[in-house]
């Protein structure tokens, strides 16, 4: 079966969902080109989310992909909290913020029984999980609904885990991929591999179909990954400046800037993703240990994103994008969409 058939799809080209710069609008216009619009969900509370839902059914019956991550709940470690605090002061004092008004983040919710309800009379087509797959139990109930369920392996390990737990297909996510890394059995950095070494060692070890994810920005990437034996691809960071993208102004400066590079940072959530390199990732070091667990780091940082943004300023900002930006095009989702597919 192709992926395409799984899926109900017809071009094998999957839209990563991008908390924070996307909504239903980028989700909408890429399936409407044929491919699979993908809508971020770990951030949108029950409103919210059930807003995108509505606007969703409208355009049934295109299949949608509902992204949903899979992380526990850390406790507060007051005494790290505090230390990341001082960390984070001098900045404050510059911007002349209160550290101790600090307003609580959006928090990044893991899917669960509760979120299922709110799914469940109509459930999506395609429902993908990243940081592994949820509980058994409610990965039961959504398998129920007859949805196909994605996950990210970034090593191969994860891939062979993914299949035996359920996945109907493996997202072979390469470390040149914008945003968070879907590590979740291995979280040493220095095991991750890019995505055409990766890719044909999860095609190899698994029997679902796998779709590669990271640094594949134009039709010549995709023609790459598809001649490695994937089964189609996920394509995040060329989507950035389309018009149905909601990324900042700030955002949009940096990924046209042609000497902005990326790296992994933990300082804006956390856990490792790739972002454009800013101020704060160059002076505090981009992998900080003093970083609250996932997704804590994000409360401290959140108000100095703010006013920076509002002055014009992308210091404090997690710009994420993965390395390869080249594809990055100010035009319509669904003219990118197809143009992903021009070499095949």
């Amino acid at each position: 079966m192709t992926l395409q058939d799984l899926l109900g799809i017809e071009l094998p080209i999957i839209q990563a969902p991008m908390a924070g710069v996307q909504g239903s609008a980028l989700a909408i216009a890429v399936s409407h080109a044929g491919g699979l619009g993908s809508l971020p969900c770990a951030m949108l509370d029950a409103a919210a989310l059930q807003r995108e839902l509505a606007t969703l059914s409208v355009h049934q019956p295109r299949p949608f992909n509902l992204n949903f991550f899979c992380h526990s709940q850390p406790p507060v470690d007051a005494r790290r909290e505090q230390q990341w605090r001082a960390l984070l002061a001098p900045y404050y004092r510059e911007l002349e913020l209160d550290p101790e008004a600090v307003s609580p983040a959006p928090a990044r919710q893991p899917f669960s029984h509760a979120i299922a309800d709110l799914l469940e009379d109509q459930p999506p087509a395609v429902i993908s999980f990243h940081f592994g797959l949820p509980e058994p139990d409610l990965l039961q109930r959504v398998k129920g609904w007859g949805s196909k369920v994605l996950s990210s392996a970034t090593t191969v390990a994860e891939a062979r885990w993914l299949e035996a737990h359920g996945a109907d297909a493996i997202i072979a996510q390469g470390l040149e991929a914008g945003g968070h890394r879907g590590m979740f059995l291995d979280h040493d950095l220095n095991n991750q591999l890019g995505t055409f070494a990766l890719l044909p060692q999860v095609v190899q070890a698994v029997a679902v179909p796998v779709i590669a994810a990271g640094g594949i920005a134009d039709a010549r990437g995709v023609a790459a990954a598809l001649a490695l034996g994937a089964a189609g691809v996920q394509v995040g960071t060329a989507y950035l400046l389309c018009p149905e993208c909601s990324t900042s102004a700030v955002h949009r400066a940096a990924l046209q800037n042609e000497a902005a590079t990326t790296a992994l940072t933990t300082l804006f959530s956390g856990r490792p993703a790739r972002g454009i390199v800013n101020r704060m990732m160059r002076e505090l070091g981009p992998l900080h240990p003093l970083a609250p667990a996932f997704p804590l780091a994000t409360a401290g940082v959140a108000p100095l994103r703010a006013t920076a943004e509002a002055r014009g300023s992308g210091d404090f900002s997690p710009l994420w994008a993965g390395q390869n930006v080249s594809g990055c095009q100010a035009i319509p989702a669904a003219e990118l969409t197809r143009a992903l597919m021009a070499d095949l």
